[in-house]
């Protein structure tokens, strides 16, 4: 939904007089189906990620029958749980759809194959590499955040000519230049050491706890600010700690304003899916990862790491030692910064509508 935002507000910039719909297609189903094909999918996140990791593998591999027959089943349950958003696409004279999922572009493909209808579509993946499910034939252009992402889809017969290395489409804000001291006094922040910023996620889930007093015990003087999100029973749990003389901390709640805190940061830490990701590269901040959820994040955890512009804690209790041994070499902190400003793609959201409209 954040990258489908970030293509909807590019859009509104390019082209102010089209008719512009940002839809859910879960919200055009039945709560049984929205139940199974999300909240189960969280439900695995948080209780069994392993398990998780393991479909997601196993769902990147050919069929023994061949390579798409296996998701005919899965095809026609989704139709029969999606009627209304079959109807509405054929009952408006859409000419571009912009799909960042594969659900959606999966039942479009299928409509278009059985000559039910012609509606151009192209879709924006949101992770750093590819997988099968994104390829959903016919489907007029893909968009993905590497190079790598874009040849694996070619592996699985997409054309070369319909694939194009634009980055992950985020909101437009990230391509607007921010001064730091700007950014640093509308913040209330001192900006007079290092700044790491602890994302919590929207509903602030996880260790989140565990990994800022592991922050607090770093030994180099640092200035934390955790972002809590909705979960207020944790934010009144960690503005209890107490907070080393070293140490400036601030916890804040939900916030809308997460590019100027990535703008000031020096560090984030934070799982590596693939928006937070593109936005901390956007910022040119380092990323500390922490939780990566087996699956697409073990991915993106792995071209962060190669790419030299991130570092990985596996266990809470060497955070403090790792952070402590990176911000001691501040030459290699300078590097892996130099990096992920060099992997950012702060246009990407606009670089896909461009690509977009030129099909129509």
């Amino acid at each position: 939904m954040r990258a489908a935002q970030a293509v909807e507000l590019a859009l509104r910039q390019l082209a102010p007089d089209a008719l512009v719909k940002n839809l859910d297609v879960l919200m055009l189903t039945n709560v049984a189906f929205r139940r199974v094909y999300a909240k189960t999918y969280i439900d695995l996140v948080n209780r069994a990620p392993h398990f998780l990791g393991f479909f997601y593998d196993m769902l990147d591999q050919p069929s023994r029958s061949g390579r798409y027959t296996s998701d005919k089943f899965r095809l026609v349950v989704e139709k029969l749980n999606l009627k209304a958003f079959l109807k509405l696409l054929q009952e408006e004279a859409w000419d571009l759809v912009i799909n960042t999922h594969f659900l959606p572009a999966e039942i479009i493909a299928a409509l278009r194959r059985e000559g039910k209808l012609g509606v151009k579509q192209v879709t924006a993946t949101t992770d750093f590499e590819t997988h099968r499910l994104w390829v959903n034939q016919p489907c007029d252009r893909y968009f993905t955040a590497t190079e790598e992402g874009a040849r694996y889809l070619q592996h699985w017969g997409v054309p070369a000519a319909d694939t194009e290395a634009t980055g992950i489409p985020i909101h437009p804000v990230f391509a607007q230049d921010k001064d730091r001291a700007v950014c640093l006094k509308h913040q209330k922040l001192a900006g007079d050491r290092t700044v790491i910023l602890q994302m919590a996620g929207g509903f602030g889930v996880g260790p989140i706890e565990q990994l800022y007093r592991a922050l607090l015990d770093v030994q180099h003087p640092l200035e934390v600010v955790t972002v809590a999100g909705k979960n207020q029973k944790l934010k009144a749990k960690l503005e209890s700690v107490p907070v080393p003389k070293r140490h400036k901390a601030h916890v804040l709640g939900f916030t809308d304003q997460i590019d100027e805190l990535m703008a000031v940061a020096d560090l984030v830490m934070s799982k590596p899916g693939g928006l937070t990701t593109s936005e901390v590269l956007a910022r040119g901040a380092g990323m500390v990862i922490v939780n990566p959820t087996p699956g697409q994040e073990y991915r993106n955890n792995d071209f962060l790491l190669e790419n030299g512009a991130a570092m990985k804690v596996n266990n809470i209790g060497t955070l403090a030692y790792k952070i402590d041994a990176l911000l001691a070499d501040p030459k290699k902190l300078a590097r892996m910064r130099e990096n992920a400003r060099k992997l950012g793609r702060p246009q990407a959201a606009f670089d896909v509508v461009r690509r977009s409209l030129e099909l129509l």
